[in-house]
C-alpha cells in the first residue's frame, strides 16, 4: 500500500470501504470514465487536475503508478479542503476514494515488488526514453507533454519515497526537468524554446529576426532572482514583467503576439531570403500604429509623449515601449473598453520605465542598478484591480439594466474622465483616494449639511429617456424641414395660379417670418442642451458651462429681437428685387428686421463657407492651437473624439448631389401633392360658421373651426416629416443599382452565362488571385508557355472548390467528375476544360459526321471548329484514347498498330482525305463499344479472370471495328505492321493487357474523364442541379471579373485572426435530438431529409463509396455532422472558417511549388518525398503565421465541470472540434474557488486552450481582477478573448455564420484593401463584407427575411459606404484593422443596456476616431437568420430596442452634431431615423383616425360637408385621402427588388415580387412595422431593452394561441383592436352623409394594417387553421387564463405572472414616463364623451349632465362587478345558497333596470351596442391609468380589483381574436391553402411539406 511521506495521518485511509453515495452522479457526468475524474475536478481543487490527467495518460503503461498518482491527488485534495466545504468537493472526494479502493485491489506491480521502487523505476525509464532519447526526435508539443508528465511523476514520487532515499539518477533527471520545464510548456503558435525537431515556422527568417530583436537585452539592468542571484532577462518582455509585475501568462501571450506582428510586417518590406536583422522601419511603423491614439491623447491634453529614446538604442527602446503597451493591454481586462485610461496607465509606467532605462547610472561608480523584481501579480493588484473595482461598483448601480442611465456612470463616462486634465492629478502609484475612485454611493463629508449619498456626475453627456434627443441630435434637419414647411404653406396660401408669387410683397414678407421660427427653434435647442446635460455639469469645465449659458442667452436675445423687429417692419413694403437693388443704399430706410436677419445668418454663412472647404474645417477641428480652439469654441466645443471627420471634396460632392436631388424631389412632391391641395378646402372650412354641435362643446366660440383644421393638417404634417424615408428608399435603390452595375455585379448569374464566359475565367483568376511580381507579369505577357502553368494553378483551386462542394454533399460523384478540371493538360495538345462544358459535344459531332453527305473534309472541319468546345473535346478524346490504348498494351508490335492507325488519321486530315479514307458510318458502333470498354476499366475487380477475359475481348472488338468498319485500308495497315515481325507464335493478337495500370490514380481520372466526354449528353447542361451549388459557382465566377486588389503572395499578405463569441448555443446535434419527434411525429433528421433530399442522397453516396475513408467511421456521428452542417451551429461555423487555413495552404503550394508539382496536382504530391514534405510543412507554417481562429466559449470551463447532460455534450463537442482542427483555439472564463486570507473567494481567469491528444491543453492563463461580466455579455465575451488573437486584421464572425472554400481563397485580396489609401492618407479601418443568407429556402417567412436581409447587406450597405459615407459596423462578418481598434476601445462597446446593439457602436467609435469604413462585394460569408414568425419578431424587437437605446447615446449625439448637414441626413435616415419614421407611420394612422373621430362625433364633419355654401364637398373629401398611400410602406421593398434584378435578372425580380405579394409579404412587413414602432417607442419612454434569444431553430412547428397572445398582445393586438374600434365608429357615425367608396379608399390601408396586426401571427403559424390544433389551443388558452400567479410561476404558465411581467417597464420608469402613460390613456375617454350624446336615449340633449350620468352608469357597472367578485370569493365555498340568491337578485335587478330603460326612456338595441363602443375603451383607460399608479393602488388595496378587470378584458380580447381563427378552422381547404402559402418555395422544389406537417413518415427506413 502506498504511503505518503509525512502525510500518513492525512485523510481517510484507503482501507475504508464505506459505500459511495454520490458516485453515480459523478460518473454520469461524462461518457468516458477514464477522463471523468480529471475533467470534473471542483474549481477549488483545480491544482490536482494535472495529476489526474497524468494518471489517465500513463494508465495503459503502468496501472500501479497511475493508482499512486490518483492517491497523491486525493491526499492533496484532502489537505486543500479537509472539511470538504467547497462546492462539489465532498462528492468528488467520495468518488475518487471509491475508485482508489477498487484500484488498490486490482492493480499489480510491473517493474518492482513495492510502490517506492515501482514508481522510481518507472520514472527513470520514462525520462530515459522520452527526455534523453526523445528530445531531439519528438515534436515540441510532444516534448511539452513529456515534461508535464515528468514533473507530476516526480511530485508523486517525493510523496512515496523519502527524499533521502531517492537515488542519484532519479535526482539527476528531476533536476534536468526542473531546469527545462518552463521552456517546454504547451505553446500556441510559436514553440520558442523547441530543442527537438525544429518546426518549419521557427526556421522562417522573419521569425528569427523578430526573436533576435526582442532578445536584445544589452544595456538593460539586471535583476535579482529568488535565490538572490543576479541575472539578466531573457528578453525585453521578461524584463518588463520583472520591473512592473506582469503575469507570466500575459508575458508569454504578448511575447508571441509581438513576434508575429514584427515578423509579418517585416517580411513585406524585403526579400525573405538572406536577411537576419529586423528593419527599423518595421518597428517604426508598428510603433506609429500602436501609439497613434496615445500621441493624439498627449497632444489633446498638452502632455509630452514618453516615447523618446537615444539614437544608439532606438530599436530596443521602441520595442520596450511597444512591449509595455501590449503587456498593459493584455492584462487590462474590462479596462480595455477605456482606451484613454490605458493611455494614462502607459504614460505613467513609460515615465517610470524611462527612469529605469536612462536615469539608472550611479553617480560615483557608473554601474547600473540591480532591480528588485515585483511580484507576478503586482500590476494586477496595484493598477488593474482598483480601476476595475470602480467599474464594477458603477456597473452595479444599473440594477441589472433597470436603473436610469443618468444615475450611474458607464464605460464611456469613466473613460472620458481621462479626456480632461483631472486625470493628471491622479497619484501614481494609484492610491484609491483620488476623485476618480469616489463611487456614486459614497456619502458626503461630515461637514456638509446632511449626510445623504451624493451621485458622481456623468461625464460630458447624460443619457436621458426622452424623444427630445432626436431633436437635439439632429436639430439642423428638423429646423430645415420645419422652415421649409412654413415657407411652402405660406407660398401655397397666397398662390393664385401665378408662378412669380414669391416676388409679391406680401408673400415675401410672410415668408421672411421663417427667421422668427428659426430663432424659436434655436432657443429650444439651447434649452435642451442645458436641461439634458444638467446632470453632467459638475464634470464640465467652467468654459464649457459658460458656452452653454451664453448660447442660451444669445438664443433668448434672438427670440425676443426677431418677433419684435418683424412686427415693426415693412411700413413701406417692397418686393424682393427692389430690396436687393437698394440694399445698403440707405440703411435707415430699410427695415431693422432685415439687418437682424443678416447678422443672424453670419454663423450660417461661415459654416457654409467651411463646408465648401472640408480640408480647412478638418484642419481647424484637429488643431490643438489655443487660437484655433478659441475660434472654434462657439461653433463646436472641444472634444477628444469627433474632430475632423469631414470627408474629401469628391466624396462631399457625391453625397451632397444625392441629397440635394432628393430634397428637391421631396419638397416638390410635398408642395404639389400634400400641401397645395389642402389650401382651398382649409380656407373654405375656416370661413364657415358652425353654430351647433352633436355633443357638449366646451369651446363653442373658437373661430375658424380650428379643431377641424388641426384634424385635417396633423396627419399631413406627420407624413411630410416621414416621407423623406420613402424618398431615401427610392433614391438609394436607383443609385445602389447603378453602382452595383458598374461594379460588375450580376454579370454571370446563370449556368449558361458561366459556360459562355468560362474560357476567360482562368485568365481572370490569374489576373486577380495569382500573385505575380512586376517582372513575372511582364514575362507572362511575352511568354505564352506560362499559360499552361496559369491554367494548372487555376485547376488546383477550381478542383478544391468542387471537392469542397462534394464533401458538403451539394453535388454528386457524377457532378463532381463533370466539374473537375485535369491538373495537367501537358499530355494533350489542347486546353482540357471541365466536362460539363464539353458535355454532348462528342455525341453531336458523331451525329454530324455520320449524317454528313458532303465529301469535302474542309466543310466538316469548318463546322466543328465554329464551336471551340467541340473542337477541344474531339482533339482531347482522340489523344486520350490513343494514350490509354497504347499504355494498356504490353507487346511493342501491337503498340505499333495503334501508332500506325493514328498516323493514318493524322496524314488523311493533313491531306484533306479523311472522309475518303475513313467510313463515318462506323463511328456510332465504335462509340458504343468504347462506352462498354471504359465502363470495364472503371470497375474494381481487376484480379477476376472473367473480368480480364471480358476486357480483352472488348479491346479486340474495338481494334476490329477500327480496322474493318472505320478504316478503308485497315487490313493493309495490319499487314504492314506484322510483315516486319516474326510471327511464329500462334497466339491471338491484343490479348496481353497491362491491367495494373488502372491502379494509378491519374490513369483512372483519364478514363473517367474520357467516359464522360463520350457518353454524357444534354443532362450536363443543368449540372449542378443543387441551387446552392449553382449560386456559389455563379457568384465565384462573377466575382473574378469584379474590381479587387491583386493578391499578394502568402508570405507578403496581412496576417489576420477570426474571433467568434459563443455562449450556450448548439455545437453539434446529438443522436437523441436528431431522432426526437415533435407533437406531429416529426424528427429533425426526417425534416431535413425531406427539405434537402438531393443533399441526403449525395451524403449516402459519399459514405457508401469504398474509395473514400468513411468505411470505419461511426455512421451516427456522420449523420450528426450532416444535420448540424445544415443548421445554425458552432460546428458549421468552425468548418467554414477553417476553409481559410485550407485555402492558405493551397496558396502556399501554388506560390512555392515547382512546375512539376503544380502539373502533378495538389492532392497527388508524394508526401514521402522530402522536397514535397518540406513544401507541405512550409505551407502549414505560413498558414500558422498568417491565420488564427479563436472561439470565445465563455462558459466552456463551467460546461466541463457541469453535471447537466447538455453542458457535458457541448463540452465534448467543442473538445472534438479542437481535436479535429489543430489550429482552432478556445478561450474561456475559468471560475475558481480559492482561499484568500482564510475566506473562500471566486477567482476568474482568461484561459486559452488547444486540442491535445485526447483532451485540451492549456496554453495561457491570465488572472482577472474580478468577474468580467459587468455589462453586456457578448462584447465582454469578445473582450476577454481578443488578447489571444493575432495579426493586423480581425474578422468578427457570429456562430450562426458559414464560409466557403472559394470565398476563403479571396481573403488575401480583401486584406490588401487595408493598404489602399483613400483620398490622401486615409486607409480603411473596417472592411465591410457582404453576406449570403442561407436560411431562405424553406418557408415563405424565411424567404421574406432572407430577401430583406440580403438587400440590406448588399444594396443597402453599398450605398451607405459610397456615396453616403455613413457605413458603420452592422454585425459580422466585417474585418477590423486590429491594431487601430485594440488601441481605441476594441471591436464593440459593453455598457449595460445603452450598448445593447454592441456591434454598431464599434462603427460609431471608429468613425468618431477618424476611421474609414468601406464595403466590398466580391467576397461573401454565409449567415443564418431566424425563420419562424416569433423568432423573427424577437429579432426585430431586439434591433428596435437597440435603436431606441442608440437614440439616447452620446455616440449618435456626437455624430449627428459633428457631421456636415448632408452626411447627417444620411446618418439619420439609415439608423435611428428609420425606426422613428416607422413609429411616425403608425402614429399617422392614430392621428388621422382620432381627428376623424373628433370631427364625426362632434358633428363638425357633417355640418361642413352639408353646408350649402360649400359646393365642392368631394374636393374636400379627396383632400383627406392623400396620406393613405404612404402607410402601405410597399416602397420599402424597392431595394429588395432592385438587388434581385441586379444579381438574378429583371424578369426574376418582377416574378419574385409578384409571388411575394401573393404570399402576403405585405402582411408580414406591415406586421413587423408594428413590432419596430412598439419596441422603439417603449424603449425611449420607459426602457426595458434587453437581449432576446431567438433560438435559431429551423424545424417548422405550430405555436400555440397562448404563446402568440403573450408575445403580441401589447405590441399588436391591443393597438389593432383600438384601430378597429376607431374605424367602426368612423364608419357608423359618418356613413349617412359620406361617399362610401371614398371612405373605403381613405381607410383601406388602415383596414389592411388592422387585419395584419390582428391575424398575421395566425396566418404565418404552421397548422394555424387545423381544427384539432385549434381545439388544443383553446384548451391551453383557458388553462393559462385561469391559472393563478405567484412567486416562481413562469409567465407561460399563468396569465397573472405574464400580466405582472408585462408591466415590468412601468416599475422602473421615471415620473415623466408615468405621467405620459396617463395622458396617453385619456384618449380612450373621447369615445364615451362623444358616443353618449349620439344615443337615442339622450333625446338630443347636449347638457354636460348627460356625460356625468354616463360616468354614474360606468361606476355602477364596475361596482356590480366588484360585488359579484367579492360574493363569489366570500360565499362561493361555504354559502352556496347565499351566492346563488345574490346572483339571482343581481340578475332580476339588471332585467328590471333594462325594462324600465326600454319602456320609459326609449332605450334601443342600437344604443346598447353603441354603449359597448363607448364604455369598453373607458374601462381600458382606467386599467392603463391604474397600472401607471400601481404603487398608490396597492397601498389602498384595490389592486386585485384592477387585476380581475384586466383579466376580463384580456379574455374578451382573446375571444375576439380567436373567433375568426375558429371559423376558418372549420373549413379544411383553409389549412391546405395556408400550407401552400407558407411553403411555396418548398412546393416549387417538389418537397413533401404536407407530409412533414401531417407527420406521415415514409415507411422505408432511412440510413
Amino acid at each position: 500500500m502506498a504511503s505518503s511521506s509525512g502525510t500518513k495521518d492525512v485523510g481517510p485511509q484507503r482501507s475504508m470501504s464505506r459505500r459511495m453515495t454520490k458516485m453515480a452522479s459523478m460518473v454520469e457526468a461524462g461518457d468516458d470514465n477514464t477522463t471523468v475524474d480529471s475533467e470534473t475536478v471542483p474549481s477549488s481543487l483545480a491544482s490536482i487536475a494535472p495529476i489526474l490527467r497524468v494518471a489517465n495518460e500513463i494508465e495503459p503503461e503502468n496501472r500501479r503508478v497511475a493508482y499512486l498518482c490518483r492517491f497523491h491527488a486525493f491526499e492533496k485534495a484532502h489537505r486543500m479542503d479537509p472539511t470538504s466545504s467547497g462546492r462539489g468537493v465532498r462528492q468528488f472526494k467520495t468518488y475518487l476514494l471509491h475508485r482508489l479502493q477498487k484500484e488498490e485491489r486490482e492493480t499489480e506491480h510491473v517493474l518492482a515488488n513495492d510502490d517506492p521502487r515501482e514508481i522510481q523505476k518507472y520514472y527513470q525509464n520514462f525520462c530515459k526514453k522520452n527526455i534523453r532519447e526523445g528530445q531531439y526526435t519528438k515534436k515540441p508539443e510532444e516534448i511539452a507533454k513529456i515534461y508535464q508528465i515528468a514533473t507530476v511523476l516526480y511530485d508523486v514520487l517525493k510523496t512515496v519515497i523519502p527524499s533521502s532515499k531517492v537515488d542519484n539518477e532519479t535526482q539527476k533527471y528531476a533536476k534536468e526537468v526542473e531546469e527545462k520545464k518552463e521552456q517546454n510548456e504547451h505553446y500556441n503558435i510559436l514553440p520558442l524554446y523547441a530543442v527537438g525537431v525544429e518546426p518549419e515556422i521557427m526556421k522562417l527568417p522573419e521569425i528569427k529576426a523578430a526573436l533576435r530583436a526582442i532578445r536584445n537585452v544589452e544595456g538593460l539592468p539586471s535583476f535579482l532572482t529568488s535565490t538572490e542571484k543576479e541575472r539578466p532577462a531573457h528578453d525585453i518582455l521578461e524584463w518588463l514583467a520583472v520591473i512592473f509585475g506582469f503575469q507570466k501568462g500575459n508575458v508569454a501571450n504578448q511575447r508571441e503576439h509581438l513576434i508575429l506582428l514584427l515578423a509579418n510586417m517585416d517580411v513585406r518590406k524585403k526579400n525573405p531570403h538572406g536577411y537576419e536583422q529586423l528593419d527599423d522601419e518595421t518597428i517604426k511603423e508598428l510603433m506609429n500604429k500602436i501609439f497613434k491614439n496615445y500621441r493624439s491623447w498627449c497632444k489633446y491634453l498638452h502632455f509630452d509623449p514618453i516615447l523618446e529614446s537615444p539614437r544608439d538604442r532606438r530599436q530596443q527602446a521602441r520595442l520596450l515601449y511597444i512591449g509595455l503597451y501590449l503587456l498593459i493591454w493584455g492584462e487590462a481586462s474590462n479596462i480595455r473598453f477605456m482606451p484613454e485610461c490605458i493611455c494614462f496607465i502607459f504614460h505613467r509606467m513609460a515615465k517610470e520605465m524611462h527612469g529605469f532605462l536612462f536615469g539608472n547610472v550611479q553617480q560615483v561608480t557608473g554601474d547600473t542598478f540591480i532591480i528588485n523584481p515585483k511580484g507576478e501579480e503586482a500590476f494586477l493588484k496595484e493598477v488593474v484591480t482598483p480601476l476595475y473595482e470602480v467599474l464594477r461598483k458603477e456597473a452595479s448601480g444599473n440594477k441589472d439594466g433597470k436603473a436610469s442611465h443618468s444615475t450611474w456612470r458607464n464605460y464611456d463616462d469613466l473613460n472620458e474622465y481621462f479626456w480632461s486634465g483631472k486625470s493628471s492629478k491622479l497619484k501614481w502609484p494609484l492610491d484609491g483616494k483620488g476623485d476618480f475612485f469616489v463611487h456614486s454611493d459614497t456619502a458626503k463629508p461630515a461637514n456638509k449639511k446632511d449626510n445623504q449619498p451624493v451621485g458622481k456626475p456623468k461625464t460630458n453627456f447624460v443619457e436621458v429617456r426622452t424623444f427630445w434627443h432626436l431633436y437635439r441630435d439632429f436639430d439642423r434637419m428638423w429646423i430645415f424641414f420645419i422652415l421649409a414647411l412654413q415657407a411652402m404653406i405660406i407660398i401655397a396660401w397666397h398662390q393664385r395660379g401665378s408662378s412669380s408669387v414669391l416676388f409679391d410683397d406680401v408673400v415675401y414678407r410672410s415668408v421672411s417670418s421663417i427667421f422668427v421660427t428659426a430663432a424659436f427653434l434655436n432657443f429650444l435647442r439651447a434649452v435642451l442642451d442645458i436641461v439634458l446635460s444638467f446632470k453632467a455639469w459638475r464634470s464640465l469645465k467652467s468654459f464649457q458651462i459658460l458656452r452653454y449659458l451664453l448660447k442660451f442667452i444669445v438664443a433668448a436675445f434672438w427670440l425676443v429681437i426677431m418677433p419684435v423687429t418683424y412686427s415693426r417692419s415693412f411700413q413701406n413694403p417692397s418686393g424682393l428685387l427692389k430690396f436687393f437693388n437698394n440694399l445698403g443704399a440707405d440703411w435707415q430706410s430699410h427695415s431693422l428686421y432685415y439687418y437682424c436677419v443678416a447678422i443672424y445668418l453670419i454663423p450660417n454663412i461661415l459654416a457654409a463657407f467651411l463646408f465648401l472647404f472640408p480640408f480647412l474645417r478638418r484642419s481647424m477641428e484637429r488643431s490643438d492651437w489655443h487660437i484655433i480652439i478659441m475660434l472654434m469654441w462657439w461653433a463646436q466645443p472641444k472634444l477628444y473624439v469627433g474632430r475632423g471627420m469631414h470627408e474629401d471634396m469628391f466624396s462631399l460632392l457625391k453625397y451632397t448631389l444625392f441629397w440635394i436631388t432628393l430634397l428637391i424631389s421631396k419638397l416638390a412632391f410635398s408642395f404639389y401633392v400634400e400641401i397645395l391641395p389642402l389650401i382651398e378646402p382649409t380656407k373654405t372650412i375656416m370661413n364657415l360658421t358652425v353654430s351647433s354641435y352633436d355633443w357638449h362643446e366646451f369651446f363653442p366660440n373658437v373661430t375658424h373651426n380650428i379643431g377641424v383644421v388641426i384634424a385635417i393638417w396633423a396627419p399631413i404634417v406627420l407624413v411630410y416629416f416621414m416621407d423623406t424615408q420613402i424618398w431615401y428608399a427610392i433614391f438609394a435603390t436607383l443609385v445602389g443599382g447603378i453602382h452595383g452595375a458598374f461594379s460588375h455585379l450580376g454579370e454571370i448569374r446563370t449556368l449558361g452565362m458561366i459556360r459562355a464566359r468560362f474560357e476567360s475565367v482562368p485568365s481572370a483568376f490569374s489576373e486577380r488571385l495569382v500573385p505575380y511580381s512586376k517582372e513575372e507579369a511582364r514575362q507572362n505577357l511575352q511568354d505564352d508557355t506560362t499559360e499552361r502553368i496559369s491554367i494548372a494553378k487555376f485547376s488546383q483551386m477550381w478542383n478544391e472548390f468542387i471537392l469542397s462542394m462534394r464533401n458538403e454533399d451539394l453535388i454528386s460523384h457524377k457532378e463532381r467528375d463533370l466539374l473537375l478540371v485535369p491538373y495537367s493538360s501537358g499530355e494533350v495538345s489542347v486546353v482540357q476544360w471541365p466536362p460539363f462544358l464539353l458535355a454532348s459535344k462528342i455525341p453531336i459531332a458523331l451525329d454530324m459526321a455520320k449524317d454528313y453527305n458532303e465529301r469535302e473534309d474542309a466543310d466538316l472541319f469548318k463546322k466543328i471548329k465554329t464551336d471551340d468546345f467541340m473542337y477541344f473535346a474531339i482533339i482531347e478524346c482522340y489523344e486520350t484514347l490513343r494514350d490509354i490504348l497504347i499504355a494498356l498494351l504490353v507487346n511493342d508490335g501491337e503498340k505499333k498498330v495503334i501508332w500506325r492507325i493514328c498516323r493514318e488519321v493524322e496524314r488523311s486530315i493533313r491531306n484533306q482525305r479523311f472522309l475518303k479514307e475513313f467510313r463515318m458510318s462506323g463511328l456510332p458502333l465504335l462509340s458504343d463499344k468504347l462506352d462498354k470498354f471504359l465502363n470495364l476499366l472503371m470497375e474494381e475487380n481487376g484480379d477476376d479472370q472473367s473480368y480480364r477475359s471480358h476486357m480483352i475481348n472488348t479491346f479486340q472488338d474495338i481494334i476490329e471495328i477500327i480496322i474493318q468498319d472505320v478504316m478503308n485500308n485497315g487490313h493493309e495497315v495490319l499487314k504492314e505492321v506484322y510483315t516486319f515481325q516474326e510471327n511464329n507464335k500462334k497466339e491471338e493478337k491484343f490479348q496481353n493487357i497491362n491491367i495494373d495500370l488502372l491502379h494509378s490514380r491519374s490513369w483512372r481520372e483519364k478514363v473517367v474523364r474520357l467516359h464522360l466526354l463520350l457518353t454524357v449528353k444534354e443532362s450536363a447542361i443543368n449540372v449542378p442541379m443543387n441551387l446552392e451549388a449553382r449560386r456559389r459557382l455563379t457568384f465565384f465566377a462573377n466575382s473574378l471579373f469584379m474590381i479587387m486588389p491583386r493578391a499578394p503572395k502568402v508570405r507578403n499578405m496581412l496576417s489576420f485572426s477570426i474571433l467568434t463569441p459563443y455562449y450556450k448555443e448548439e455545437v453539434l446535434y446529438s443522436t437523441d435530438e436528431l431522432n426526437k419527434e415533435n407533437e406531429d411525429g416529426i424528427s429533425i433528421l426526417f425534416y431535413l431529409q425531406k427539405i434537402y433530399p438531393d443533399e441526403w442522397k449525395n451524403y449516402e453516396e459519399r459514405i457508401n463509396d469504398s474509395k473514400l475513408v468513411y468505411a470505419g467511421k461511426d455512421q451516427a456521428e456522420l449523420v450528426r455532422q450532416w444535420v448540424s452542417y445544415r443548421a445554425q451551429t458552432l460546428s458549421r461555423t468552425v468548418r467554414g472558417m477553417m476553409y481559410y487555413r485550407e485555402a492558405l495552404e493551397l496558396q502556399c503550394f501554388l506560390d512555392f511549388a515547382d512546375d512539376k508539382a503544380i502539373f502533378g496536382g495538389y492532392r497527388a504530391i508524394d508526401k514521402n518525398q522530402s522536397d514535397y514534405r518540406i513544401l507541405k510543412e512550409q505551407a502549414q507554417a505560413l498558414a500558422d503565421l498568417k491565420f488564427t481562429y479563436v472561439v470565445s466559449c465563455q462558459v466552456y470551463g463551467m460546461q466541463k465541470k457541469s453535471r447537466d447532460i447538455r453542458d457535458q455534450r457541448c463540452y465534448a463537442n467543442i473538445l472534438n472540434l479542437m481535436l479535429t482542427h489543430a489550429s482552432l483555439r478556445v478561450a474561456y472564463i475559468d471560475e475558481r474557488e480559492e482561499t484568500v486570507n482564510g475566506n473562500s473567494e471566486k477567482i476568474y481567469y482568461s484561459v486559452l486552450v488547444k486540442g491535445g491528444d485526447k483532451l485540451d491543453e492549456e496554453i495561457y492563463r491570465i488572472k482577472l481582477p474580478g468577474n468580467p461580466k459587468i455589462g453586456e455579455g457578448k462584447p465582454e465575451n469578445q473582450n476577454h478573448a481578443i488578447i489571444f488573437t493575432r495579426g493586423e486584421a480581425l474578422q468578427t464572425i457570429d456562430m450562426n455564420q458559414d464560409n466557403y472554400f472559394e470565398e476563403a481563397f479571396k481573403m488575401r485580396n480583401v486584406l490588401e484593401e487595408f493598404l489602399k489609401t483613400h483620398h490622401g492618407q486615409r486607409r480603411p479601418t473596417i472592411l465591410g463584407i457582404r453576406e449570403h443568407i442561407f436560411t431562405g429556402s424553406v418557408s415563405s417567412l424565411a424567404w421574406f427575411m432572407s430577401n430583406q436581409e440580403t438587400s440590406f447587406v448588399t444594396i443597402g450597405q453599398r450605398i451607405l459606404a459610397n456615396p453616403l459615407r455613413v457605413r458603420f459596423h452592422y454585425g459580422h462578418p466585417d474585418i477590423f484593422d486590429r491594431l487601430f481598434h485594440l488601441t481605441r476601445g476594441g471591436i464593440s462597446k459593453a455598457s449595460r443596456v445603452i450598448n445593447l446593439s454592441e456591434d454598431i457602436f464599434s462603427g460609431y467609435n471608429s468613425t468618431l476616431r477618424r476611421g474609414y469604413v468601406t464595403h466590398h462585394e466580391y467576397i461573401q460569408v454565409g449567415k443564418g437568420r431566424d425563420v419562424g414568425m416569433n423568432q423573427i419578431s424577437l429579432f426585430e424587437a431586439k434591433v428596435a430596442n437597440g435603436n431606441g437605446e442608440q437614440t439616447l447615446s452620446r455616440d449618435v449625439y456626437r455624430l449627428g452634431r459633428r457631421f456636415d448637414f448632408y452626411r447627417m441626413l444620411s446618418f439619420y435616415f439609415t439608423t435611428v431615423g428609420f425606426y422613428f419614421s416607422s413609429m411616425v407611420t403608425v402614429l399617422t394612422v392614430y392621428v388621422f383616425l382620432y381627428g376623424r373621430l373628433y370631427m364625426v362625433l362632434s358633428g363638425l364633419e357633417r355640418r361642413i360637408l352639408e353646408d350649402p355654401s360649400l359646393r365642392q364637398s368631394k374636393a374636400l373629401e379627396e383632400a383627406l385621402a392623400t396620406q393613405s398611400f404612404f402607410q402601405l410602406g410597399l416602397l420599402l421593398v424597392l431595394p429588395m427588388v432592385m438587388e434581385i434584378a441586379l444579381e438574378r435578372g429583371f424578369r426574376t425580380a418582377i416574378g419574385d415580387f409578384i409571388i411575394m405579394q401573393l404570399q402576403l409579404a405585405s402582411v408580414f412587413f406591415t406586421f413587423q412595422l408594428g413590432t419596430k414602432a412598439h419596441y422603439y417607442g417603449r424603449t425611449i419612454l420607459h426602457g426595458g431593452a434587453k437581449y432576446r434569444a431567438t433560438g435559431r431553430g429551423f424545424v417548422v412547428f405550430h405555436d400555440k394561441f397562448a404563446d402568440n397572445y403573450r408575445m403580441y398582445s401589447r405590441s399588436h393586438f391591443v393597438k389593432g383592436l383600438e384601430l378597429l374600434i376607431l374605424l367602426i365608429v368612423y364608419e357608423v357615425y359618418g356613413h349617412s352623409y359620406r361617399n362610401s367608396s371614398l371612405y373605403f379608399f381613405i381607410t383601406f390601408s388602415m383596414w389592411f394594417l388592422v387585419a395584419s396586426w390582428l391575424f398575421a401571427p395566425f396566418i404565418f403559424n404552421p397548422s394555424g387553421f387545423e381544427w384539432q390544433k385549434t381545439v388544443d389551443d383553446w384548451t391551453d388558452w383557458k388553462r393559462w387564463m385561469g391559472n393563478r400567479g405567484g412567486i416562481g410561476i413562469s409567465p407561460d404558465k399563468s396569465w397573472e405572472s405574464w400580466w405582472n411581467e408585462e408591466q415590468e417597464h412601468l416599475k422602473y420608469t421615471n415620473m415623466r414616463g408615468r405621467i405620459l402613460e396617463i395622458v396617453l390613456a385619456f384618449r380612450f375617454f373621447i369615445y364615451q364623451f362623444g358616443i353618449v350624446y349620439q344615443l337615442k336615449i339622450s333625446h338630443g340633449s347636449k347638457n354636460i349632465l348627460v356625460y356625468g350620468l354616463s360616468w354614474f352608469v360606468m361606476l355602477t357597472a364596475l361596482l356590480v362587478l366588484k360585488m359579484v367578485s367579492m360574493g363569489r370569493r366570500r360565499f362561493g365555498t361555504d354559502f352556496q345558497l347565499m351566492s346563488r340568491i345574490l346572483k339571482l337578485l343581481l340578475f332580476l335587478g339588471f332585467v328590471s333596470v333594462m325594462v324600465v330603460l326600454f319602456v320609459v326612456c326609449d332605450l334601443t338595441v342600437s344604443d346598447i351596442f353603441a354603449a359597448l363602443l363607448a364604455f369598453m375603451p373607458t374601462g381600458w383607460a382606467l386599467i392603463l391609468i391604474a397600472q401607471a399608479c400601481r404603487p398608490c393602488l396597492k397601498g389602498i388595496g384595490i389592486w386585485d380589483s384592477v387585476m380581475e378587470l384586466s383579466r376580463a378584458y384580456e379574455a374578451i380580447m382573446g375571444l375576439i381574436i380567436f373567433m375568426p381563427v375558429v371559423v376558418l378552422s372549420w373549413f379544411p381547404f383553409v389549412s391546405e391553402f395556408q400550407t401552400r402559402l407558407l411553403f411555396n418555395q418548398a412546393f416549387s422544389r417538389g418537397l413533401q411539406i404536407s407530409m412533414i406537417l401531417a407527420g406521415k413518415k415514409d415507411k422505408t427506413p432511412s440510413s
